[in-house]
């Protein structure tokens, strides 16, 4: 009677703890609530196939003198943003907003930075790397670029469409904007955010995690 009794917990221990089991996969497994969309053109193929828009390449030099190209930013998803160190308006804030974001995702290797200057004829890479430990910005995390004016112009313009405003990135061209742009592990940009706006920027921070959280699924699929 006893060895019938423990058979019996036995079997109900073993059912419990398959559908438990069943349960905590299903659980951390979730599908996210909501898909983000999807920002710039969208291109369609002969077969109907939907194609977004990707963020063109680039290469430019970082805080440390390293070579940034879209192979940093493999495997991750990125905030990006377009400032200079002079400025006294809504560039400190911005860089704050930022450095609330860095700190949020400190523990996540996924997540990367991207901070261009409007104004590399002033701003050198010591002045980046300067204004850089300012924010306590890790050079692996948190990239402050500067390159040639017309092809820092362009990304801003015709790759993350920061900007609506049209020029070559000359002498006489200058932009300045406040947004954030949130880009995909495949270069998609999935966002716009007002950097000065803390409530905005709060937005953010919880679409990134939406993010993350989506291909945490597609990982388990």
């Amino acid at each position: 009677m006893k060895l019938q009794s423990l058979v019996i917990v036995v079997a109900v221990l073993g059912v419990l703890g398959y559908f438990g089991y069943k349960a905590y996969n299903q659980f951390t497994n979730e599908k996210p609530e909501r898909e983000l969309l999807y920002f710039g053109p969208i291109k369609k193929e002969q077969d109907s196939t939907v194609v977004y828009h990707s963020v063109a390449d680039f290469k430019f030099l970082d805080q440390d003198s390293n070579e940034v190209t879209p192979a940093n930013f493999e495997g991750k998803i990125y905030v990006t943003d377009f400032f200079f160190t002079t400025c006294e308006t809504i560039c400190p804030i911005m860089s704050k907003q930022m450095q609330r974001v860095v700190k949020t995702f400190e523990n996540e290797p996924r997540v990367a930075f991207l901070s261009h200057t409007v104004e590399p004829e002033y701003d050198s890479v010591s002045i980046l790397k300067d204004y850089a430990k300012e924010h306590e910005a890790d050079s692996k995390v948190w990239h402050f670029v500067t390159g040639p004016k017309p092809e820092l112009y362009r990304m801003a313009r015709e790759s993350y469409f920061l900007v609506d405003s049209h020029g070559d990135g000359g002498p006489d061209d200058f932009i300045h904007t406040e947004r954030f742009a949130l880009i995909d592990m495949d270069q998609h940009i999935r966002g716009y955010y007002d950097g000065t706006d803390s409530a905005d920027v709060d937005k953010l921070i919880n679409e990134m995690k939406l993010l993350l959280k989506y291909y945490d699924y597609k990982a388990k699929q």
